[in-house]
């Protein structure tokens, strides 16, 4: 197989090549270049060799189909394994190891050749609430901040996406996202290992999908303004996150952890987050979709043995937080960039 290095550089000859807007990204090249070698190259992971050689030992072969749709991203069925000395249900079981050896997968659900990836995420539902709500993105460039795993990324290329980028620093994703890519090579869809602070303002980009990365941010109104300068003018934002009921007012900042998060620092109730849009520069603001996340949604699985949302929450009051704050509710609020 090719290596993970290898597969994350096709980004640049794969723009490169384009003569319309996705093109427009070549500029940004040599900056993203030296992202990446400051970044990702010169800071070598623990387990990279583990993964590296566990990731050359997927099986090479092509799937016979592909379905990216509604029924979630499926590529490939057991029968094209057809692993030399083992039966289909034997190759699976394999592959099914192999896999295994990346966990824990938390955005998904997946299927690779009669493997099924049970998630800790059902990121499908939450394309389904949003995906009403947005400019369709058929035709579209997309930036994707805080991807994980790229789930979303294969959605969008189902829905005729020009061009799906995704940003998210986790190593772990980054093989995962190539496991399923190295497949279906011809997607218009890569994932950097960056975060969104090393990323030039592109001021380019059609939507720019920002899903659970707000709450993380220490100054969430830099965090917006960051997203409004990777859009060009007339650009769509959609952004979900984490907000508590309340008024234009309210706003929680926990004392110390969040759903036992360390790394949660600003929940707003909606109006507030709809006047922190308004403080960064966007227009036609809206809240599509309020929903309080259950533990149907987000769970431990056998690919996710750690620690999920029931463990989150007080035992005596779901709707509570381990630590009493209003549990977990998450917005999904469109915006535009300025023309």
């Amino acid at each position: 197989m090719t290596d993970i290095d290898t597969l994350t550089e096709r980004f640049f000859s794969a723009t490169a090549l384009h003569t319309t807007q996705v093109g427009n990204l070549a500029k940004h090249h040599h900056a993203l270049a030296a992202a990446l070698q400051r970044e990702y190259a010169d800071r070598k992971h623990g387990r990279q060799a583990e993964w590296d050689d566990a990731f050359a030992k997927l099986p090479a072969v092509e799937p016979s189909t592909y379905s990216l749709g509604p029924d979630g991203v499926r590529i490939g069925i057991a029968a094209d394994l057809s692993l030399p000395g083992l039966s289909e249900d034997d190759s699976v079981a394999r592959l099914q190891a192999q896999l295994q050896q990346f966990s824990p997968w938390r955005k998904g659900p997946w299927q690779l050749f009669g493997v099924d990836i049970d998630t800790e995420w059902h990121s499908d539902w939450k394309w389904q609430r949003l995906r009403p709500h947005i400019t369709p993105v058929k035709g579209r460039t997309v930036l994707d901040i805080g991807c994980g795993n790229g789930y979303h990324l294969f959605r969008m290329a189902d829905e005729g996406a020009a061009l799906a980028l995704g940003i998210d620093p986790t190593r772990l994703f980054l093989y995962q996202f190539h496991i399923a890519k190295q497949y279906v090579p011809a997607l218009p869809i890569h994932l950097l290992p960056l975060r969104s602070e090393h990323l030039p303002a592109f001021n380019l980009f059609d939507t720019v999908f920002s899903l659970g990365v707000l709450y993380h941010r220490r100054s969430p109104i830099d965090h917006l303004t960051e997203l409004g300068g990777f859009l060009r003018p007339g650009g769509e934002l959609v952004l979900e996150t984490l907000v508590v009921p309340g008024d234009e007012h309210t706003v929680l900042v926990p004392a110390d952890r969040y759903a036992k998060m360390s790394n949660v620092w600003f929940l707003p109730a909606v109006p507030m987050l709809e006047t922190w849009l308004k403080r960064a520069g966007f227009v036609n603001i809206r809240t599509v979709d309020v929903d309080q996340t259950s533990i149907l949604e987000q769970r431990r699985t056998d690919w996710m043995t750690f620690h999920s949302l029931e463990d989150f929450l007080d035992p005596a009051d779901p709707n509570k937080t381990f630590e009493g704050y209003p549990a977990p509710r998450r917005s999904i609020t469109i915006a535009e960039k300025p023309g």
